[in-house]
C-alpha cells in the first residue's frame, strides 16, 4: 500500500505540471494580446491572436499534425509577405518622390537658366538702345548746328583768271585753273561759286565787258564740269575796286572764282557713317 501511494504522489505531480506551466501561458498570452491590440501596426491589420487551446498533447506533443503546425504557420507567413509588400511598395514611393523631386529641381534650374539669358538679352538691347539714342542726340545735334548755320558759307578755295583788253577767251592757263577748281567739289554738297568780273573802263561799257568775262567762266564750267548753274552766282562787278586791294585803274580784265562752303558736307559725311555701321548684319548669339 504505502508503495501504491508513493508512486502516485510522483506521477499526479508531474501530470499537474504541465497544466500549471500552459495555464501560465496562456494567461500570459492573454496579456500581450490585449496589449498589442492597442497599438497600431504597419499592414494596418490586427496583430496575431494566441492560438486557440488544443489541449495538452495538442501544444505538448512533438509529434504534432500537419495540419495543427499550417494553422499556426499561415498566419505569420501571411503577415511576412504582407510586409514584404508594404516594404516594396514604400521603397517604390520614397522612388518615385525622389524622381519627381529631382524632375522638379531640374525643371526650376532650366527655367533659371532661361531667366538668366532673357536678363542678359535684354541688358544687350538696352546697351543697344542707348547706343542708338546717343547716336541720335550726337546727330540731332550736328542738324542743329547745320542748320543754324546753313546760310553761313566760308570761303574754301579762290582762283583769279587775267584777261587781255577787249577779250573774253579763256587761255589755257585759265582753263586749268578751273579744271582744278571743278574737281575739288565733284560729288560734294553744300557749296556755291562766286564769279565777280572786273573790268577796265568806265560806266556801262565797263559793266558790260565784266559780266561777258565772268559770263565765259561760267559756260565753262557747267559744259565741261557739268556743275549745276543754281550753284553758281555771277556778278560783273565793271571797274569797281576790290576791297582791301588799290584802287588803280588795270589794263584789260579779270575774273575772280570763289569756292564757298557750309556745313551741309560735314553733316553728309557724320550721317554716313552710323548708317554704315547699322547696316552691318548682326553676330547671331
Amino acid at each position: 500500500m504505502n508503495s501504491r501511494i508513493l508512486v502516485t504522489l510522483p506521477l499526479a505531480a508531474v501530470l499537474a505540471f504541465p497544466a500549471f506551466a500552459q495555464t501560465s501561458s496562456t494567461q500570459t498570452q492573454a496579456t500581450t494580446s490585449t496589449t498589442t491590440q492597442s497599438t497600431d501596426t504597419a499592414t494596418g491589420k490586427q496583430p496575431l491572436q494566441a492560438p486557440a487551446r488544443e489541449g495538452f498533447w495538442g501544444r505538448m506533443n512533438p509529434f504534432a499534425r500537419k495540419s495543427y503546425v499550417k494553422r499556426q504557420t499561415d498566419p505569420i507567413r501571411d503577415r511576412v509577405n504582407e510586409l514584404d509588400d508594404l516594404t516594396a511598395a514604400n521603397g517604390k514611393a520614397i522612388k518615385d518622390t525622389d524622381a519627381r523631386a529631382q524632375a522638379g529641381i531640374k525643371l526650376a534650374s532650366d527655367k533659371a537658366d532661361v531667366a538668366d539669358q532673357h536678363a542678359v538679352d535684354a541688358g544687350n538691347k538696352a546697351t543697344a538702345a542707348q547706343q542708338t539714342a546717343q547716336q541720335a542726340t550726337t546727330r540731332i545735334q550736328t542738324v542743329e548746328t547745320v542748320v543754324g548755320n546753313i546760310d553761313q558759307y566760308k570761303a574754301s578755295n579762290q582762283t583769279e583768271i587775267r584777261f587781255k583788253p577787249g577779250q573774253t577767251v579763256l587761255s589755257k592757263n585759265a582753263k586749268d585753273a578751273l579744271d582744278e577748281m571743278a574737281n575739288t567739289v565733284k560729288g560734294q554738297r553744300g557749296y556755291i561759286i562766286e564769279v565777280q568780273g572786273f573790268s577796265s573802263g568806265k560806266g556801262q561799257a565797263a559793266i558790260s565787258a565784266s559780266t561777258k568775262m565772268a559770263e565765259s567762266v561760267v559756260r565753262y564750267m557747267v559744259l565741261n564740269h557739268e556743275i549745276p548753274v543754281y550753284r553758281i552766282y555771277l556778278v560783273g562787278m565793271g571797274n569797281a575796286p576790290v576791297e582791301g586791294a588799290d584802287a588803280k585803274h588795270i589794263s584789260g580784265g579779270r575774273v575772280e572764282i570763289s569756292l564757298l562752303k557750309n556745313d551741309l558736307e560735314q553733316l553728309s559725311s557724320n550721317s554716313s557713317a552710323p548708317m554704315a555701321s547699322s547696316d552691318q548684319p548682326q553676330q547671331p548669339k
